[in-house]
């Protein structure tokens, strides 16, 4: 369920490969300009997280 906070990527990084497998790209909001991005892999009950940080991320812009 997307929130301000919790929500799926837009754009090219909506997803991402994990082991091959094409899985869909989130991203929590922990502080205003801070992110971690993680890989939902529903299959393994499992996260993957692939950036963590204190700035917003440029990829999204």
């Amino acid at each position: 369920m997307e929130t301000h906070r919790y929500q799926r990527l837009k754009g090219t990084p909506r997803t991402g490969t994990f082991e091959g497998r094409e899985l869909p790209a989130w991203q929590i909001e922990v502080t205003g300009g801070g992110r971690v991005w993680y890989l939902l892999d529903e299959q393994r009950r499992t996260v993957w997280l692939t950036h963590a940080g204190t700035g917003h991320p440029k990829t999204t812009e």
